[in-house]
C-alpha cells in the first residue's frame, strides 16, 4: 500500500496534530530506529516517546533514517518522575532534546503526576516557559484527573493542550472525556487495543470487523477515532503498521460504537494517584 495521508486535528494552541500516531512503550532503541522509518513509509508522522522508555535516541535515529523532513514530524517526549520540579525539568527537557537530535519538541508532556510527591504544579511552571520560548510547540500532560488539571490551570493560568490517558473500550473514561470536550482539551489515548489480544478477540469486535471485511485492531481503532480520540497503536510488524493506520476511509454505525462501548467497565485502570514512573 502506499503511504496514508492522516488527517490532522487542531490543539487548542492552534497547532496542528496528526489524528493518529505511533507508540513506542517497550520498544528498545534499536526497535525504533529500525520502524519507524518503515512508519514513515506507510503514512506515519506522531512518534510519541518519553525518557522513561530509554528509546528517545532511537527516535532521533529514526528520524534521520527515515529522509522525512524534520517538519513533517510530530514528536513527542515526556518528562521522567524523578526529574519533576521547575528547574530539573528544564534541565530534563534539555537531556530529552539532545537524544533525540532535535532543536524543538511538537508536544511535551509530564509522564505522570504523582500527587504524592506535590512537584507536578512547579514542573508546569517549567513547561508554561518552554512553550513560551517556543521550545516546543505545545504542552500537555499524561495521566492526569480532571482534578489535578484544575489544579495547574489554577494556579500556573496554562492549560494542556492534551492528556494522554489509559484509554479503549475496556476503560471508557467517560467523565474525563466529557471534562476534555468542556476544556478544550485533546485526548490521547495509550494503550488503544488493551494489553495482549483479550479485546481483540471479543466477539461483538471479531462481529464487526467481519462485516467490514477489516481487522479488529482497526475496527478498534475506529472506535477512538469516531470519539474524537488520538489513538497511539504501537508495533514492530510491517503487516501491522499498515493496517493500523488504514482506518480513515470506513465508519462504523452507531449501533456498532454502543456495541464495542458496552465493553466498558471490564478492565481495571492505572491509578494516577498513586502510580509513580521514575
Amino acid at each position: 500500500m502506499g503511504a496514508v495521508n492522516v488527517p490532522m486535528t487542531m490543539l487548542n494552541t492552534g497547532v496542528a496534530m496528526p489524528r493518529l500516531g505511533l507508540g513506542t512503550w517497550m520498544m528498545t532503541a534499536a526497535d525504533v530506529a529500525s520502524v519507524i522509518p518503515t512508519a514513515a513509509r506507510l503514512g506515519y508522522r506522531m512518534i510519541d516517546t518519553a525518557a522513561y522508555y530509554e528509546n528517545e535516541n532511537g527516535v532521533g535515529e529514526g528520524i534521520a533514517r527515515s529522509g522525512v523532513p524534520r517538519e513533517e514530524f510530530f514528536i513527542i517526549s515526556k518528562v521522567n518522575g524523578r526529574d519533576h520540579g521547575y528547574d530539573n525539568t528544564l534541565k530534563a527537557f534539555d537531556k530529552s532534546l539532545a537524544r533525540l537530535a532535535l532543536d524543538h519538541l511538537d508536544l511535551y508532556l509530564i509522564h505522570w503526576p504523582m500527587p504524592m510527591r506535590d512537584r507536578y504544579v512547579e514542573t508546569w511552571r517549567a513547561f508554561a516557559r518552554l512553550l513560551a520560548e517556543g521550545r516546543t510547540r505545545a504542552i500537555g500532560v499524561s495521566n492526569f484527573t480532571p482534578a489535578h488539571i484544575d489544579r495547574i490551570i489554577a494556579e500556573v493560568g496554562t492549560p494542556p493542550a492534551v492528556n494522554q490517558i489509559q484509554l479503549n473500550p475496556r476503560v471508557a473514561r467517560h467523565a474525563w472525556r466529557a471534562y476534555a470536550r468542556e476544556h478544550g482539551i485533546t485526548l490521547q489515548s495509550w494503550q488503544p487495543l488493551n494489553r495482549g489480544e483479550s479485546l481483540l478477540v471479543e466477539p461483538v469486535v471479531r462481529e464487526i470487523a467481519a462485516r467490514h471485511r477489516r481487522t479488529p485492531a482497526q475496527i478498534i481503532l475506529r472506535w477512538h477515532l469516531q470519539h474524537d480520540l488520538v489513538p497511539l497503536p504501537k508495533s514492530l510488524n510491517e503487516q501491522r503498521l499498515a493496517a493500523n493506520i488504514d482506518v480513515f476511509d470506513f465508519q462504523l454505525s452507531a449501533a456498532e460504537i454502543e456495541g464495542i462501548s458496552a465493553l466498558d467497565g471490564t478492565e481495571e485502570p492505572a491509578d494516577p494517584e498513586t502510580t509513580e514512573v521514575d
